[in-house]
C-alpha cells in the first residue's frame, strides 16, 4: 500500500443478533449429524462434515447462507420460494442454494440441512446415520 500500512486480516466472529440466532439453531440442526463440524471457510463461519462444505455463511449476502443442494431440488426452491431461496452468478455451477434464514420455516431449513449432509457425509457417516 502507498501509506507504508500493512492489512491486517480480520477474522470474522459469529454473526451477531437476529443474525446469530439464526445461525445458531441452523448450526443446531446440523449438529444432530455424525461428523457434522462448525468451522470457517473462506473467512466466515461454516458448517462441515469431515471437512467438506455442508454450507457457510456469506457476507456477501447478509443474512444468508450458502447451502449445499443439488441442481434439481435448487431449481424447485427457487421457484417454489423466491423470498427464501435465490442464487448468485457464483453458485451457478455449484450444487449450492443461497437461503435468506429469516425467510425459510424451521422444518424446512432441517430437511435441506439433512439434504445437504446425505450430500457431504461419507458412506461410513451414512451408514452410522441409517442404523
Amino acid at each position: 500500500m502507498a501509506s507504508g500500512r500493512t492489512r491486517r486480516r480480520v477474522v470474522p466472529s459469529a454473526p451477531a443478533g437476529a443474525l446469530k440466532r439464526r445461525y445458531e439453531s441452523l448450526c443446531k440442526l446440523a449438529l444432530k449429524y455424525p461428523g457434522v463440524e462448525l468451522s470457517t471457510s473462506y473467512g466466515t463461519p461454516s458448517i462441515k462434515v469431515k471437512g467438506r462444505i455442508l454450507g457457510r455463511l456469506r457476507t456477501e449476502a447478509e443474512g444468508a447462507f450458502a447451502l449445499r443442494c443439488d441442481f434439481m431440488d435448487r431449481q424447485i426452491l427457487l421457484q417454489a420460494h423466491p423470498q427464501a431461496f435465490f442464487v448468485t452468478d457464483h453458485y451457478l455451477n455449484y450444487p449450492m442454494v443461497l437461503v435468506r434464514l429469516d425467510k425459510v420455516e424451521r422444518a424446512e431449513l432441517a430437511d435441506l440441512v439433512e439434504r445437504a449432509w446425505r450430500m457431504v457425509a461419507t458412506p461410513t457417516l451414512l451408514k452410522r446415520q441409517n442404523q
